[in-house]
Parts: structure tokens; C-alpha cells; sequence
């Protein structure tokens, strides 16, 4: 059981409700909504994390499930798995994720680079000069910023899951089915 209590839904704002209606119900927005003036800002910044990136669509999946493995957010790795499933990461690559097993030689070397990358902005301040080299072999400037930016987000969002308890009760994929990620206005892939 979630930590909070839902907020009481006369009490937020009609654009905040407005904005939230484009969505399925959903725990996790309920309680970002008691923060009324953040809310609709760190939905759109994942709106644009899906949609506005050109780090490959692979490569932010492998991040997501390292960073919710680092952080022990089962709420983001359940929710990432069948999207990352459709951005081709197999459940082999999701299970050495899960193991930590970041060198195994199974992973191809870009893999192992952007999964051990995310792992180590999670672990410490900075990525070894060897280890950013690496994701330069990889990754333009751009990408490698996106990169930073999809793991600043979901270690923000995994603790907000974790220290607030939110249960997964359906996985976006569930709702969305095989238009996952959603086109229009819900969070959509690039």
C-alpha cells in the first residue's frame, strides 16, 4: 500500500486535471498530483523522453532497466519490460540486467557500454574516463546528454516509486496493448 493517500481529487487545479484526463488512471500519477505545480512539467519531461530523443529507442530501454536495477525500482523495471521487449532487448539481456551481470560476453559491446554507463551514474559522481570513451565510440554528443538525461529522470522516478510505495497494478503495455507506446498526446516512442 502506497504511503500516501491518493489527493483528493476536488482539490487539484482544472488544467492539472485537465492535462492528467489525457491518461489512464494510474497510481504513480496520483501521487505525483499532490505536487500540483511539478506534475504536468515532469510528465511532459517523459513525453519528451519518448519522443524527442535521438539516443535509439534500444539504448534508453537498456539504460532504464540498469538505472531501475541500481535503484531496486521493480515498479520501473515491470513497466520498461515489454517496452524494452519491443525495442528488441530480449529477455536474455533483461535477465543479465536483473543479475547485474553488466560484462557478460553475451552482451554486444555498444550494450555493455550504454548498460555499464547508466549503472555507473547510479554507483558514483562520475564514469571512468575509459568508460565514456567508449560510450563516445557509440554516441554523438547529443546522445550522450539524453543518455544522462533518461538516467537523472528514472533514478528521480524510482525513488519516488520506492519511498512512496506505489504498487504496480497494470503495466502500460496492458493498457495500451500493441500501440505501446501510445501515439498523440500520451507518451509516445521516437
Amino acid at each position: 500500500m502506497a504511503r500516501l493517500h491518493h489527493p483528493d481529487p476536488d482539490t487539484i487545479p482544472d488544467d492539472v486535471r485537465d492535462f492528467l484526463a489525457k491518461f489512464p488512471p494510474d497510481p504513480i500519477f496520483k501521487m505525483l498530483t499532490h505536487s500540483v505545480s511539478t506534475v504536468q512539467p515532469f510528465i511532459q519531461l517523459a513525453q519528451a523522453l519518448y519522443t524527442s530523443l535521438e539516443l535509439p529507442v534500444r539504448s534508453r530501454e537498456l539504460a532504464i532497466l540498469t538505472l531501475a536495477e541500481e535503484a531496486q525500482c521493480n515498479f520501473v523495471f515491470t513497466q520498461h519490460a515489454p517496452i524494452s521487449e519491443a525495442a528488441g532487448v530480449d529477455q536474455e539481456i533483461r535477465q543479465l540486467i536483473r543479475n547485474r551481470d553488466y560484462a557478460d560476453p553475451a552482451l554486444s559491446e555498444q550494450d555493455r557500454t550504454i548498460i555499464q554507463f547508466a549503472a555507473e551514474v547510479v554507483a558514483q559522481p562520475q564514469v571512468s574516463d575509459a568508460l565514456f570513451a567508449s560510450a563516445r565510440k557509440y554516441l554523438s554528443e547529443r546522445e550522450v546528454v539524453e543518455l544522462l538525461q533518461v538516467c537523472g529522470y528514472y533514478w528521480m522516478f524510482s525513488r519516488i516509486c520506492n519511498v512512496l510505495e506505489v504498487e504496480v497494478t497494470h503495466t502500460y503495455a496492458e493498457i495500451f496493448g500493441a500501440g505501446w507506446p501510445a501515439d498523440g498526446d500520451g507518451i509516445s516512442s521516437s
